[in-house]
């Protein structure tokens, strides 16, 4: 099933293309993916036994590293 995130950004990506067939959707389509992998992982993680904080560790190494911003370290509120 969609999460309510998914159909909105689907709804997006859809009246865009439907006004613009040229448009430029590649940060939606982006942005959909994420919202599936997110989707997928909390039905894993919600099914799963309590994981060990190594176990936590190796599966967070999977990701790729992410650059941090001023305004990512102070929750946005840095002008």
């Amino acid at each position: 099933m969609l999460s309510q995130e998914r159909r909105s950004l689907r709804a997006r990506k859809a009246a865009i293309t439907r006004h613009d067939p040229d448009a430029d959707t590649s940060e939606l389509d982006r942005e959909i993916k994420a919202a599936r992998l997110a989707e997928h992982i909390r039905q894993v993680v919600d099914s799963a036994p309590t994981l060990t904080a190594d176990q936590i560790s190796r599966l967070r190494d999977l990701l790729p590293p992410v650059a941090v911003t001023a305004a990512d370290a102070d929750g946005g509120a840095a002008a």
